[in-house]
Parts: C-alpha cells; sequence; structure tokens
C-alpha cells in the first residue's frame, strides 16, 4: 500500500477512523431507532405525495383540460417538469459511471446517494408524459406490441417514442448498477442483524454474497462494464430529450446547439440537487468525517464548468438567430428576452449563468451555507430555462391572432409540488432502509487517503505497512 502524495487533502477525516467505525457510523440508521427528525419529515414528504397524487386522480378524471394549456401552448408546465426531472436524474451516473471508469477516489462517498437521487428522479420524470397522454390506462401503446392488439402500431418516426425508449434503458442501467453496488453493503448489514425479518429481507437483497476475493474481483468487472455502459447512456438520454424540440420546424426549437446544451444543463442541475441533498444528509446523518468540504468543494467545480457551457450555449443562441437573418428566428429570441415572459428569461441568466460564477471564490465554494444556497437557486434556474424554451418558443406562433398567454391552474402546481413529496418520499425511505454510503467502498480509500495515514511520517507508515523483500 502506497501513500498519497501529502499535497492532497485527505478524503476520510479523523485519525480515530478505523474499519468498524466506518461500519457502524453508515449503519446507525439501519440498526437504531427512527428518529424523530426522520418521522417530522417523513409526515411532510406523505402529505405533500398525497396531495399530488390527489391531484393526478383529479386531473385523470376530468382530463388534461384542467391544465392551464390553450390552443396555441400545447405544450408547458407538465414537459417543463419532465426536463427537468430528467436533468436532475443525470448526476448520479455521472458520479458513479464516468468518476469511476477515470479512476476518481472522491466519488466514494457520493455515489449511492446521487445514485439514488438518479432512479427517484427519473420515475417522477417518467409520470409526466403519462399523464400528458390523458389516457394513462392506455400508456402501454407507446411500446412496440404485436398485431394481435389490433391495427395500431407505435410511430417511431415520434421523438416522443425515443423517449420512451431512451429513458426505460438509462432507468433499467441506473438501476442495475445502482443495485450492483448494494450488495456487499447488504451482506455486511445481513451478517449483523439480530432480528429473524430484517435478517432474511436483507439476505435475499444481498444474493448469497459470500465477500471472498473472487466475488470482489467479478464486482469490479461488472461495476466497470456498466460504467461503461452507462457512460453513453448519460449523453445520449438528455441528447434524445432535447431531439423532441431540436427536430421540430418551430422557431427557438429548431437548432443543432440543443443536444451538448441540454446535456451539459442536465448534468449542472443534477450536480446542483446532489449538492442540496448531500449537504442535509451529511449534517442530519452526522457523516461530516466521509462527506468533507473537499467533496463538496470538488461538485463545485464541475457546476462551475457545467454552467459555464450553458451560459456559451445562452450566447450561441442569441448569435445564431441573428446571425441566420431569419426573422422568425430573431423574433423568438427577442421575444424571450422582451416579451410577456422577460422575467422568466432574465430568472434564467441570473441563476444559471451569473450565480455558478461566485464559486471561483474558493472561501465561497466552500462555505456549506452558501453552497447549500447556491445549489437551490441553480435548480430554480434550470427549471425556468426549461420553461423559458418550452413556453416562450409557442405562446406567439407566427400568426399574431393567435398568440396567447400561458398561466398555469393549481392542478398543474399541484402535480408539480406532488412530485416533490413523492421524490422526498422516497428518498427518506432509501436513507432509513438502505446504506447511505458505499461503506465498503470508503474503507477501500481509508490506507491511502485517510487523515491518520496523512498525518503519519513516512517511518510509522512503513512500521505499520512493511515492504517485503
Amino acid at each position: 500500500m502506497h501513500k498519497e502524495a501529502a499535497i492532497r487533502e485527505p478524503l476520510v477525516l479523523g485519525n480515530d477512523v478505523t474499519y468498524s467505525k466506518i461500519t457502524n457510523d453508515v449503519l446507525a440508521p439501519i440498526e437504531g431507532k427512527t428518529t424523530k427528525g426522520w418521522k417530522i419529515l417523513m409526515t411532510i414528504a406523505s402529505i405533500v405525495a398525497l396531495w399530488g397524487i390527489g391531484n393526478i386522480l383529479y386531473l385523470l378524471g376530468v382530463g388534461i383540460g384542467s391544465w392551464g394549456l390553450n390552443k396555441t401552448v400545447g405544450w408547458a408546465w407538465d414537459i417543463t417538469n419532465f426536463v427537468w426531472w430528467v436533468g436532475i436524474g443525470h448526476a448520479g451516473t455521472l458520479i458513479s459511471a464516468v468518476l469511476l471508469l477515470f479512476r476518481q477516489k472522491w466519488r466514494m462517498a457520493i455515489n449511492r446517494p446521487a445514485e439514488a437521487m438518479t432512479i427517484f428522479a427519473v420515475f417522477m420524470a417518467g409520470l409526466f408524459p403519462m399523464i400528458h397522454m390523458g389516457r394513462i390506462w392506455m400508456a402501454y401503446w407507446v411500446l412496440p406490441l404485436p398485431n394481435q392488439f389490433g391495427s395500431l402500431w407505435v410511430n417511431f418516426n415520434s421523438p416522443l417514442l425515443w423517449d420512451v425508449f431512451a429513458i426505460s434503458t438509462y432507468l433499467s442501467v441506473s438501476l442495475v448498477f445502482w443495485y450492483i453496488g448494494l450488495i456487499p453493503d447488504f451482506a455486511t448489514i445481513r451478517d449483523r442483524a439480530k432480528k429473524p425479518v430484517p435478517k432474511l429481507m436483507y439476505s435475499l437483497l444481498s444474493f448469497g454474497w459470500t465477500g471472498n476475493a473472487k466475488a470482489w474481483q467479478r464486482f469490479e468487472e461488472v461495476s466497470l462494464v456498466l460504467a461503461g455502459l452507462a457512460t453513453p447512456l448519460v449523453f445520449s438520454v438528455h441528447s434524445i430529450v432535447s431531439m423532441d424540440f431540436a427536430t421540430s420546424v418551430i422557431p427557438g426549437w429548431h437548432t443543432t446547439i440543443f443536444p451538448p446544451y441540454f446535456v451539459a444543463g442536465a448534468v449542472f442541475s443534477g450536480f446542483a440537487m446532489v449538492q442540496t441533498l448531500m449537504l442535509i444528509v451529511r449534517k442530519v446523518m452526522h457523516l461530516e468525517q466521509y462527506v468533507t468540504i473537499k467533496h463538496i468543494e470538488y461538485m463545485n467545480i464541475i457546476i462551475i464548468v457545467t454552467g459555464s457551457i450553458v451560459g456559451v450555449a445562452y450566447l450561441t443562441e442569441l448569435f445564431v438567430s441573428w446571425y441566420s437573418g431569419v426573422e422568425y428566428e430573431s423574433y423568438a429570441f427577442i421575444n424571450r428576452f422582451s416579451g410577456p415572459y422577460w422575467w422568466s428569461y432574465w430568472a434564467m441568466m441570473t441563476c444559471n449563468v451569473v450565480s455558478p460564477h461566485l464559486f471561483w471564490v474558493k472561501k465561497w465554494r466552500t462555505n456549506l451555507t452558501f453552497t447549500f444556497i447556491m445549489s437551490i437557486v441553480v435548480n430554480i434556474g434550470m427549471w425556468f430555462e426549461r420553461f423559458v424554451i418550452i413556453v416562450t418558443s409557442v405562446h406567439r406562433d407566427y400568426v399574431p391572432s393567435s398568440w396567447s398567454m400561458f398561466y398555469p391552474t393549481w392542478v398543474d402546481i399541484g402535480v408539480f409540488i406532488g412530485t416533490l413529496g413523492l421524490f422526498s418520499v422516497f428518498y427518506l425511505l432509501f436513507l432509513r432502509y438502505f446504506p447511505v454510503l458505499a461503506f465498503n467502498e470508503v474503507k477501500t480509500i481509508l490506507k491511502s487517503s485517510g487523515e491518520k495515514y496523512k498525518n503519519m511520517s513516512d517511518e510509522d507508515f512503513h512500521k505499520l505497512h512493511p515492504v517485503k523483500k
């Protein structure tokens, strides 16, 4: 075992950290009693989720006329929410897959909660296109069914069908990747469980994991294969979502920059949501030794980079709309920043382009309160970005007599808030019954990146780990 260069800050803090302490700290919420704080949060989340489900049931009973859509604006709040949730679902797989392929040790402490966020966010995203169909009980018609079901066949030219394939593939790979990472940790919980029901439950979940060298070798091989599969999916999913817009001929949508621009925006909003959740989890579950300021800083640096890409994309769109000489295209962008929805455009620019650059100041990007506020600001900005792209491009079309404004109804707002509640319920259940950190992976970096070993002299280190001749 070789020590890392002393110049790097340790990723596991505390001179008292041992393998058993890592296990005890991470498993405390699972093995201990349910805390009062968790119960309060779960109650609030459940109430909000039930209110959202009530709104969805009302919507299915009355029809999507209860939304604020009109003859001109056929896509609005619901598709905005769909793209927003898919974007949030990007960071988890990126952290797990791409950083695993690049052998980044700092991913160990944040990959598990980020992957869970991905899966629950994709669940929420999937709700919106199904609701948008109006007749959710007919949703299975988007699948390529055999002819016995009738002569109706899915339209493979439709970008909405591409969404079905892209998102279902992304969800499947993310779910398998997340679950395989959990297997060794489930086995540890199984071996420590005292009561028969949890023991049986975690025995089933751990698939008879033994923890021998062969099992670990296969685990690492499968993780690398899945990371290799998931990495192109990270780029393809949001590219395909962007094609819903880019393949149309509507000014403001018909642009080739959409795929890279949407991918960068998705990673941007995804990392912001990881920050929001990780800062809460870190504090509530006392994981300060494992999720350090350095982890937060690394994620803020990625937010700077992706925020800069998004800013360049906004400016490129404006330039191309002017340079193209197409008056409809130019008008679409002039209408965005000076029309009736000007406030949403400038909210988007402020939150997404200006705010990430505050992280250039090291004092601010390592300040937890500031990071938490900024992560929420970025996600508000990214929601406005989707709203601006969708609504401002269609509310004023080629015929001025058909121009109209979109105003969300209480059903629009209720369904969206309800999905936030549902997401919170899933996430709180994950925190309670699943190990929030990949503690078996964190143990692998303890000797190379732990504070105890960083502060140790070379002489003491070699006493502990003598070099065999």
